[in-house]
């Protein structure tokens, strides 16, 4: 019997060799030299932003508080500038009403804030709209949150929103703005309510990071409301209310938009000049831009002492 054989089937002729095969592949050494250039490129432009934009100007206000300008030439004084601006009656009422406010500040404006943070951590539900609630005044423009302050809120008639909840509740109504009394008192109120969003949704980020046995533990021993928040919700958030304890000194400091439009600058009997009401004052009313320069760098100095007495302490608690 003749035996068949089977012929084979031809083989499919192999891919081609890619031509990407061929590339070398990039060395260990190569892809550390890519990121370390696009690392730094990110990084010089940040520096340069902030060279341009704030080490610039810094540098430059120095130099101007040395200086005298006057018809085009500029002479070098010395201290004659840090002189007659301290020797300014306006430069301690300034001063002393920035410091004024800024205890007010932290009294209502730092107290508050956590306190709501506090509450709303304690609600089940619609939590959400009660934060959205709570931060929208900080998304409003700042000037306009002011004039509605101002024209609604302040009017010292019957007609204002405050007095007329005053009068509904059968108490003295008051002139807000038109009294020096109650100026930094009113312009406190209305600078919490438009900023205290921001601190209110970082109280909340920390608040829910404590843990929540410690509560448990606490209410086990039998503790209140009050004293879980003593001795569990502020030592377990600490570092938070710290740092933001001296965002809140160094930004109330600055006080100048809420002077500038809830009392046309320097309000009733100066009660609302401030320091940085008085630079504006300075540089583009006098046209005296070196007092300015000089008076900014006196602002600079106590505010980078007081932050250094602040890391200090930080230092020593950690």
């Amino acid at each position: 019997m003749a035996i068949t054989t089977v012929p084979e089937t031809p083989r499919k002729p192999g891919r081609p060799p890619s031509p990407y095969s061929a590339r070398p592949q990039r060395t260990s050494l190569g892809r550390k030299v890519r990121d370390n250039l696009t690392g730094h490129a990110f990084l010089i432009g940040a520096v340069l932003c902030f060279v341009v934009f704030s080490w610039y100007p810094m540098v430059r206000g120095i130099v101007m508080s040395f200086q005298r300008t006057r018809r085009g030439e500029t002479t070098w004084v010395g201290w004659d500038n840090y002189s007659r601006i301290i020797a300014d009656p306006s430069f301690w009422t300034a001063w002393q009403n920035t410091f004024y406010f800024t205890v007010l500040a932290l009294v209502l404006g730092y107290v508050v804030p956590f306190f709501v943070a506090v509450l709303l951590n304690e609600f089940r539900h619609a939590k959400g709209y009660l934060r959205i609630l709570v931060y929208l005044p900080v998304m409003l423009p700042p000037a306009s949150a002011l004039y509605l302050f101002k024209f609604y809120a302040y009017d010292p008639s019957e007609a204002g929103l405050f007095n007329a909840i005053l009068k509904a509740l059968h108490l003295p109504t008051s002139q807000w703005m038109q009294s020096p009394e109650m100026t930094m008192p009113a312009m406190v109120i209305a600078s919490t309510w438009m900023n205290m969003g921001g601190a209110v949704l970082i109280y909340l980020a920390s608040l829910q990071g404590i843990p929540g046995e410690l509560y448990e533990a606490a209410e086990l021993d039998g503790a209140g409301i009050w004293k879980r928040i003593r001795h569990v919700t502020i030592p377990q958030t600490r570092l938070i209310l710290a740092l933001l304890a001296m965002i809140q000194i160094v930004a109330t400091m600055q006080l100048f938009i809420e002077p500038l439009i809830l009392a046309n600058g320097a309000g009733a009997e100066d009660s609302a000049t401030t320091v940085a009401y008085l630079i504006y004052q300075h540089g583009f009313f006098q046209n005296d831009l070196n007092g300015a320069a000089a008076l900014g760098v006196i602002m600079l100095v106590v505010l980078a002492g007081f932050s250094a007495v602040y890391l200090r302490l930080s230092a020593k608690q950690d």
